[in-house]
């Protein structure tokens, strides 16, 4: 009788049902091979098993990390930001968390510039913005902290980039007020690129963008300013004779 209860002990001790027993170790090595293999969604749920499983120690903050790029690999940018905000939140001080950053600029990054610009071509810089500016505002907290990280000199290529995405974004907008007779509205769009994106090449439109819609507002001495520094700075530009129409011309793109 002893021995029958034994053995039904060990039947149920190699393995519960619906219990993972593996270590640690097992479970990150298996998550590894599923990314390797590009099975990013089922390594983030290996990943999210082996931090819930093992919450404490270093395999869980790696795992941490790991959720994140799964994710962003997957093709699921808003859990990979929920993932890397996460951790750093509470890893502020971890040796990687030049790296979360990175990673967090490049999970709005790719946001942006993923799945609508290649179908349909739409211009990135005609959607909301919210996601080229999340993404500037990691890569400049990362060189902002740490300058010497070996992501620094990529993250300050792309702020270049997403700079001049942001200054676009607004022209888009001042041509839409212009199409629509909101002049008003379309030079302070235009007065916004050239404030804060001042080294731009969508400044010499801003400053097009200004001059015509002050012309169209009557408001002939902010009109003349801004036509006089496009003129000095820009005296090929082809928004010169535009800046100087009270009425819209026919070729206009506006």
């Amino acid at each position: 009788m002893l021995g029958a209860l034994a053995g039904c002990s060990s039947l149920g001790s190699d393995k519960d049902e619906g219990v993972d027993k593996r270590s640690a170790e097992e479970i990150y090595a298996e998550a590894r091979e599923q990314m390797d293999s590009g099975s990013y969604e089922n390594a983030a749920k290996t990943f999210e098993k082996l931090e819930a499983k093992f919450p404490y120690g270093r395999y869980a903050q790696q795992a941490q990390l790991e959720i994140a790029y799964a994710y962003y690999k997957a093709g699921d940018p808003a859990s990979a930001g929920t993932a890397i905000d996460r951790f750093i939140k509470l890893h502020p001080n971890h040796p990687n968390v030049d790296y979360a950053y990175y990673l967090k600029g490049l999970i709005s990054f790719n946001e942006n510039t993923g799945l609508f610009s290649v179908i349909g071509q739409q211009d990135m810089t005609e959607r909301d913005p919210k996601a080229a500016q999340d993404s500037f505002d990691a890569f400049k907290e990362l060189i902002t902290r740490f300058p010497d990280s070996r992501y620094a000199e990529d993250a300050h290529t792309r702020m270049g980039y997403l700079l001049n995405a942001l200054a676009q974004h607004q022209i888009h907008v001042a041509r839409y007020y212009i199409r629509r007779g909101a002049y008003l509205a379309a030079a302070n769009r235009a007065q916004t690129v050239i404030k804060n994106f001042p080294n731009s090449p969508t400044v010499e439109e801003a400053l097009g963008v200004m001059a015509y819609s002050y012309r169209q507002l009557r408001m002939n001495d902010l009109a003349d300013d801004a036509q006089r520094v496009l003129q000095q700075n820009f005296p090929n530009s082809p928004y010169i004779a535009e800046a100087g129409m009270y009425v819209r011309p026919w070729w206009k793109i506006w």
